[in-house]
């Protein structure tokens, strides 16, 4: 079945639910300015479950209500993963058969964005849900900069290091911040680098839309949920078997 929709208490009655903040403090006329816009939003009818206030000036509310939208999965546009799924081991002996030396990695959070959750579980030894971060590999020689790092940091150190692929993780996305950086650094290695000798640029966030990689110059976004094998693995194909 291709065509679906939303399923709330019974199959296929469109019933969803929304939670947003409104710029008013809570009292009826908050409420009513809430189911207006989710009336606006296509929800009819919709129903207010929760209402809190959020400091002087701000409510967060959530809504109930139904929609008459229908999805067509077969239009969904999404980015599969095109390329086997390895073991570290699998990494490893594909590394030193092939490349026969280590591949530079370096990874970093650049501007402002001091969130190094995201970049920490991809590279650091203790990884994340089970999986050994890059560190562990051991045929990967990994760079973790940290925050805050600057791109013409980032440039210089992927230089010196003779990176193969540079990581970079964005999570504060604040008008945009997230594309704003990711652009620039792009940029900077177009700037800095020949085509032939740039490495590889992969930049991971909640916020990345995956299909943007032409748009932002960069080889490959990834979103949510990524796993450290997941990255191991397309560095692999990306650097080595796609260039067999």
């Amino acid at each position: 079945m291709s065509i679906i929709r939303p399923y709330g208490d019974t199959t296929g009655d469109g019933m969803v639910q929304l939670s947003f903040t409104l710029p008013i403090p809570h009292d009826k006329r908050a409420e009513g300015a809430a189911l207006q816009l989710a009336g606006k939003m296509g929800m009819d009818p919709a129903m207010l479950v929760h209402a809190k206030q959020m400091g002087d000036e701000f409510t967060f509310f959530v809504v109930y209500g139904k929609v008459g939208h229908l999805v067509d999965t077969d239009q969904v546009q999404v980015v599969e993963r095109d390329y086997p799924l390895l073991s570290a081991k699998e990494v490893n002996a594909v590394i030193k058969r092939r490349l026969r030396r280590r591949l530079n990695v370096v990874g970093a959070c650049i501007g402002t964005d001091a969130h190094t959750v995201g970049i920490d579980a991809i590279l650091n030894l203790k990884g994340i849900a089970g999986e050994k971060g890059l560190e562990y590999y051991s045929e990967l020689s990994v760079t973790n900069m940290g925050a805050q790092v600057s791109v013409p940091d980032l440039v210089e150190t992927a230089r010196e290091k003779k990176a193969d692929a540079v990581l970079v993780s964005q999570v504060v996305t604040q008008r945009d911040a997230h594309l704003h950086n990711t652009r620039a650094m792009s940029a900077a290695f177009r700037e800095a680098l020949p085509a032939g000798k740039r490495p590889l640029l992969i930049v991971g966030g909640p916020r990345f839309d995956e299909l943007m990689t032409g748009e932002l110059g960069v080889d490959r976004i990834f979103t949510r949920g990524t796993t450290p094998r997941e990255v191991a693995s397309y560095l692999v194909h990306a650097l080595i078997e796609s260039r067999s």
